[in-house]
């Protein structure tokens, strides 16, 4: 991918790229270690720093106004939400898991999960709907450590 290239042609080369490549430019556009997470994740945030660098990022107004949403939405506690956003698995993720011999496969969604073609608003009502007694979700899908917990 050429810098000096049209922004739609190197947005459309992203798609093009191998994982690697796509890490690569990662380290390129932001200078960090590229996160662990899948390659659609890394195709639009490098979309969206291409465009930036390119064209601007938001005005200050904007940044402020975004913050001043997320502090009416989680009360001000940006601890809180930055853990929560960190833990919670990004949309489009599947979660498999097998109970006696069957392979149940959970998609995250953007506001909850989906199972068998069903909205679920926890992992906990899934991993109850399956086995017919009480589970915490996070622990029967294998997301958290229940001795950690």
């Amino acid at each position: 991918m050429n810098p000096h290239d049209p922004i739609p042609a190197r947005l459309a080369a992203l798609k093009t790229m191998k994982t690697s490549e796509l890490k690569a430019k990662w380290r390129e556009l932001f200078d960090s270690e590229p996160p662990p997470f899948n390659r659609r994740y890394l195709e639009s945030r490098l979309a969206y720093r291409i465009q930036e660098l390119a064209y601007g990022g938001l005005k200050p107004e904007t940044v402020r106004r975004l913050e001043k949403l997320g502090e009416d939405l989680d009360g001000g506690d940006r601890k809180k939400s930055r853990v929560r956003a960190d833990l919670t698995p990004i949309a489009g993720t599947r979660l498999i898991r097998e109970w006696q011999g069957v392979e149940h496969v959970v998609t995250v969604t953007a506001d909850g999960f989906e199972w068998q073609g069903r909205p679920y608003k926890s992992l906990s009502a899934i991993a109850r709907a399956i086995t017919g007694t009480r589970w915490n979700g996070w622990v029967f899908f294998g997301l958290k450590n229940r001795r950690r917990a």
